[in-house]
């Protein structure tokens, strides 16, 4: 069937040059010359099957059309597929007319099969390009071709189909060209039809290249000139840059661009200016595919230095070329002709050397470290980062060469440095060497952060920030191989030198930021307070921080995964070393971050856990039977070192963190005893004796780090405490938390509470060399104060009397007459107490109270939050819940106070958060609200009660936090504080903290921030100077000003912020159920969509995924995630898939998916979980009609499951409404 074309070419003498015509709405028009260039003539000659473009002609140069002059303005890319897919002035719309029409002429020839201007000749015939005998073209036909071509003069015809055996059609004439003709088609043909030639005998056809660099004192360097309409001219250098100069380079085989210059550097040129004002993309095959302004009359002269060097020589003068010229080299002393990597990112890969016509790779025992920094430098990418031997950018292929550099190291090529002539024998592709040199990122902790600098004429300069794009900030985390692009902001650590580049704009397609568009060399109006400072992911990936994620590391030009069999704890302090990340604190196995894709590393990583990169540490030989379900991850602490400053020794003082290179104090709100014994265990200081305020070491200065630890008290570095969230109480200097360690196992004065809660119970010293009971006798509030502060408890509240909680344990002897003032630091600064040498399981001994009361007895859950949730207490050594009968505000207000939760939102919230499981402990409570703990508040327990667990009781406290941007996925940025929503500020916001809060809601992985004018005029500005660190994994994480301290203008300094992704929610929360036995927590599962239940694809399904849902269940902890149908196929649709959770979300809804019909996946593949909690079986109806009337409240979330038989539904799940159940 005939193809129909949109375009055309009229009155040009065949169908591939003429005028251009354009088919809309059924009528044939022209197009104005405005803008026409070659990049518009590309997508012509390409729609209609002819070949390259030769030459754009305008001003009717073909004859004027009629009718309609449809477009004007034309801006093509040159990679559309039609004309009328280029940007235009709009369909009619022009200030022309028909003297001005535009015009095309198409090569109808063209050369396949080889680098530009070579190639397999095939000539256009009718409709289909067709092979052309070696025996029917001569010279004569081989110039014209070169000409039609835009190239030089032709260098060789090549014959036995050197470039190939084409396909389809041998052409069946003969051409007899004078060798004069423009074009092709304007050559004479013999009508005699030839039967006896085959694609063995297509010809090829070597020709000079279009563009040529001159009068440079080395091979690869001079001035630009371009061969057009068989005329050489040079090219003006305006606008001229790394890009143009990258297509150059390419073009001729002469590598990468090095440097772009300009004012006639090389010398002037003669005859035309044929381009001004290039505009490459840098993709480009050829400079004349490159938009220009068209030829002027006078201006500078363009110049390039590329890497590659090697000469040709034509009409004496000296021009460049690719391999395919190699016949006409002339070597000036050594038969290096070039040098080139492969393999890797730019600026590192294999080292390969042009040796004759062929590139060879050079074996690792011959390659030194002159050597690298010769290649370096020759390549312009700055000195040698690491010489890699046994092909670790794989194995090259072809010769390996058979000499030895013996460079200096001063030489400013490779072709410059002596060689051994010997001949070596015993080197194979194995020992390929391998080379890493490129930009580099400083001051920022690892070497994938820091300040952007790039190499230029010898000397390192910064990239200013201003008007630098995204695109290419993933172009040089691209280069340097530290995986994806995460922020990029003006640097905190301004550098010095020179300011290279400034206004950075890349494609995307450049292999080093060198080769993008900008002001040009040292163009900028830009001081050092404003250098870009990039982040990049590095070796962790798909965490929830820049210090946690899977681990991938750099194996050639790839990144592969790494097996959790070959990973140990010395590997992960190599890595949280190299990003700057501090001490690890977990390693997970089993795909814990998801599973990756491509590579899985095939060698063991061998680390003494010294190396300052994973780079350097030792592998041994190659494993097979690793998969990507057993990619490893880990979590680093993101703190680097801890100290205690201005005590008595250095097991005392004013607690100090390090966080990348700032050190700061930390709040003493955020600190509490079972922190400091870790401290002090980590300081090999023994254990915590007492933990004070900064009045006893004095005022730090600098940073006050607020991070609360969670910590047990058992593990061996801070590293390995959580941190849940930045403390944001108003902390000033003054209240820097200080700490006393023993200096030993244990210490004289030495205290500790017995009966299981942190800051209340019997008093118990270190005394005499085994730990005491003491007696009420003497004991006074002095000594109680004294108590309370060395806890690190608050101030005392009661003391009193009360009966030996283990009648057998020091039933022998207790302790007693301390007197103390009341301002020591611990009991052991009090007068020394006295051994009553009698048994004590009689009498009186000291129980305590402090204001500091624990929380860890009571808890509230659902919500995903500390401060909001279904009330449950530790009793009998488990969790149950509290009925809510009897309960009001008063109650609410002193469980927001135990929790440290600020005050009580809300009295009445019965089952709220869900239902929970297991006993239900209290009943009645009866508090006054003035109370330090629940405990102290009059209660039924003992679980005597008529409740049942649809009565449970939930509780919201003013410290309840959400976040959320006010459309979806942009939008101010509000948080949910003290029960108001308010702002967020954007002073001191960055790249950073808008992307972790971009990941946080789902919004995909980068955002970026602006200022805006508040939503609602009113509303309060919660916070202000929000800026994450590298580590942190939620806004609540990031240091800001205490709650409601700011100084913003609510008109224009509220933070906006724009998300890289969008969040994809269903109209109606997805319900949600597990396929399983009876009254289990454990099963398929299954989500309700488009009124049909159906099942979970397992791509991608791991803990995290099943963490949220038996989170979301009220099932309890996640054991497992369950995948392949293990509790069985289910039927039906498949709704859900490539599910991938954080972890901490509420809701499965709150994680990203892909919510669809899946027929891309089997219920072979069905996911389920296995969670740690159980139910009793009960009984329920759901229908249709049972939902009505939303009753508003100040709650960001909230669910309510229903069993029914043996099956789990979530039912419900509104934002900010109670729905009524009937």
């Amino acid at each position: 069937m005939q193809r129909l074309y949109s375009v055309r070419l009229m009155d040009g003498g065949g169908r591939c040059s003429g005028r251009v015509e354009v088919l809309h709405r059924g009528q044939w028009g022209t197009v104005c010359d405005d803008d026409w260039d070659m990049r518009d003539a590309a997508v012509v000659c390409r729609e209609l099957g002819c070949g390259e473009a030769v030459d754009v002609l305008g001003n009717s140069h073909f004859g004027p059309g009629s009718g309609p002059i449809w477009m004007d303005d034309v801006d093509c890319t040159g990679s559309e597929s039609t004309l009328k897919n280029c940007t235009s002035a709009g369909w009619g719309k022009h200030d022309c007319n028909q003297t001005k029409n535009a015009g095309v002429i198409c090569s109808g020839v063209r050369l396949v099969g080889g680098p530009r201007c070579s190639g397999r000749v095939e000539v256009l015939h009718g409709k289909l390009w067709a092979t052309v005998c070696i025996e029917d073209f001569d010279q004569q036909d081989a110039e014209v071709v070169c000409r039609d071509l835009g190239c030089g003069l032709p260098v060789e015809v090549l014959g036995a189909a050197a470039f190939g055996r084409g396909e389809g059609q041998v052409w069946t004439e003969e051409l007899q060209c004078t060798g004069n003709e423009s074009q092709i088609h304007l050559c004479p043909k013999s009508s005699t039809l030839k039967h006896d030639c085959s694609h063995d005998n297509n010809v090829g056809l070597v020709c000079a290249d279009m563009v040529r660099l001159v009068n440079g004192s080395r091979p690869c360097t001079g001035r630009v000139e371009v061969l057009h309409r068989g005329q050489w001219g040079t090219v003006c250098d305006d606008d001229w840059d790394m890009r143009d100069a990258a297509v150059v380079c390419r073009e001729l085989g002469c590598g990468e661009a090095v440097d772009v210059l300009g004012k006639a550097h090389f010398g002037p040129g003669s005859g035309p200016i044929w381009m001004n004002e290039v505009a490459c993309s840098g993709s480009e095959s050829t400079l004349k595919n490159c938009g220009s302004s068209g030829r002027v009359s006078d201006c500078h002269h363009a110049g390039v230095i590329c890497s590659v060097k090697y000469y040709k020589k034509i009409n004496n003068v000296s021009s460049f070329s690719v391999t395919r010229m190699c016949s006409m080299v002339s070597i000036p002393h050594t038969n290096i002709l070039g040098v080139r990597l492969v393999g890797g990112p730019h600026c590192s890969g294999r080292v390969e050397v042009l040796h004759g016509k062929a590139w060879t790779t050079v074996c690792d025992a011959d390659f030194d470290q002159k050597d690298a920094e010769v290649v370096c430098r020759e390549l312009g990418c700055g000195p040698p980062v690491e010489v890699l031997g046994a092909a670790a950018f794989g194995r090259g292929e072809g010769q390996v060469w058979t000499e030895e550099l013996q460079c200096r190291g001063n030489e400013s090529d490779i072709f410059s440095c002596p060689t051994i002539s010997a001949v070596k024998h015993d080197c194979s592709h194995d020992s390929d060497v391998g080379l890493v040199c490129s930009v580099r990122l400083v001051d920022g902790g690892s070497r994938c952060a820091g300040r952007v600098e790039v190499l230029h004429r010898g000397q390192w300069g910064a990239v200013c920030v201003f008007g630098i794009s995204t695109i290419a900030a993933v172009v040089v985390c691209r280069e340097l191989g530290c995986g994806e692009f995460l922020s990029i902001n003006a640097g905190y650590i301004p550098g010095s030198g020179p300011i290279w580049m400034s206004h950075v704009d890349c494609s995307g397609t450049e292999s080093t930021v060198k080769h993008c568009g900008s002001l040009g060399w040292g163009e900028h109006s830009c001081l050092h307070y404003y250098d870009a400072e990039l982040i990049c992911s590095g070796i962790l990936t798909h965490g929830p921080h820049l210090c946690s994620g899977r681990v991938e590391v750099l194996h050639g030009n790839t990144l592969a995964t790494v097996c959790d069999a070959d990973f140990d704890q010395q590997d992960a302090e190599v890595v949280c070393r190299e990003l700057g990340c501090g001490h690890p604190m977990k390693v997970l196995g089993a795909a814990a971050f998801g599973r990756g894709e491509g590579q899985v590393w095939t060698e063991e990583l061998q680390c003494r856990g010294n190396e300052s990169e994973i780079s350097l540490c030792p592998t041994s030989s190659v494993k097979q039977n690793c998969s990507h379900y057993n990619d490893v991850g880990l979590i680093c602490s993101g703190h680097t070192a801890v100290r205690l400053l201005n005590g008595w020794d250095y097991c005392s003082g004013r607690v100090e963190l390090l966080y990348l290179s700032d050190w700061g104090s930390v709040c003493g709100a955020s600190w509490d005893m079972k922190a400091a014994s870790v401290l002090c265990g980590q300081l090999k200081c023994g254990s915590a004796v007492a933990l004070l305020a900064a009045d006893w070491f004095g005022e730090g200065s600098g940073h006050i780090w607020a991070d609360v630890f969670d910590c047990h008290g058992n593990e061996t570095h801070l590293s390995e405490c959580s941190i849940s969230s930045w403390n944001r109480a108003a902390c000033s200097h003054k209240q820097a938390a200080g700490v006393i360690c023993s200096s030993q196992a244990f210490h004289e004065g030495q205290v500790r509470l017995s009966g299981g809660r942190e800051c209340q119970g019997q008093v118990e010293v270190y005394f005499s060399q085994d730990w005491r009971r003491v007696l009420l006798d003497a004991w006074s509030v002095p000594e109680a104060s004294v108590v309370c502060r060395q806890l690190g408890c608050g101030s005392v509240l009661n003391f009193s009397s009360s009966s030996p909680s283990s009648p057998d344990q020091h039933s022998h002897i207790c302790v007693t007459g301390f007197n103390c003032s009341g301002i020591e630091a611990h009991l052991g600064n009090c007068s020394s107490a006295n051994l009553l040498n009698l048994s004590c399981s009689s009498m009186e001994q000291l129980s305590i109270t402090c204001s500091g009361m624990s929380h860890s007895s009571i808890r509230l859950v659902g919500s995903g939050g500390d401060c909001a949730g279904r009330l449950e207490v530790f009793l009998s050594g488990s969790w149950g819940t509290v009925c809510d009968d009897s309960w009001d505000i008063e109650d609410a207000q002193v469980v927001c106070r135990q929790l440290q939760c600020g005050v009580a939102l809300s009295a009445y919230v019965p089952a709220w958060f869900g239902p929970g499981t297991g006993p239900i402990w209290l009943n009645e409570v009866q508090c006054e609200g003035n109370e330090t703990s629940l405990w102290n508040c009059r209660y039924q327990s003992g679980g005597k009660h008529d409740c049942r667990h649809k009565e449970d009781i939930g509780v919201v406290c003013s410290e309840f936090k959400e976040i959320r941007l006010t459309e979806g996925c942009k939008g101010n940025l509000e948080v949910f504080y003290n029960g108001t929503w308010g702002n967020v500020c954007v002073n001191e916001m960055n790249e950073e903290t808008a992307s972790l809060i971009c990941q946080e809601l789902n919004c995909g992985k980068t955002g970026r921030e602006s200022g805006a004018r508040a939503r609602v005029e009113s509303s309060p500005n919660w916070l202000d100077q929000v800026k994450c660190r590298k580590h942190d994994s939620t806004l609540w994480h990031c240091p800001s000003d205490p709650w409601g301290h700011n100084k913003c203008d609510n008109d224009k300094e509220v933070a906006h912020i724009t998300c890289s992704g969008r969040q994809i929610l269903p109209a109606f929360p997805l319900p949600l159920r597990l396929s399983g036995p009876e009254g289990s927590c454990s099963g398929r599962l299954e989500v309700y969509h488009n009124a049909a239940w159906g099942s979970i694809c397992d791509d991608q399904w791991d803990i995290r995924d099943a963490e949220v849902v038996c989170r979301q269940l009220g099932c309890g902890k996640a054991l497992s995630a369950n995948g392949s149908a293990a509790f069985g196929a289910g039927e039906g649709v498949i709704w859900l898939n490539r599910v991938e959770c954080r972890g901490d979300e509420i809701h499965l809804w709150d994680c990203s998916y892909s919510l669809k019909n899946h027929t891309d996946c089997s219920h072979k593949e069905d996911a389920g979980v296995t969670c740690a909690g159980q139910r009793r079986p009960q009984t329920g109806k759901v229908t249709t009609n049972s939902i009505s009337g939303p009753l508003f409240i100040p709650l960001p979330h909230f669910f309510l499951n229903v069993q029914i038989k043996n099956t789990v539904y979530t039912i419900l799940q509104f934002p900010f409404q109670l729905v009524n159940l009937r």
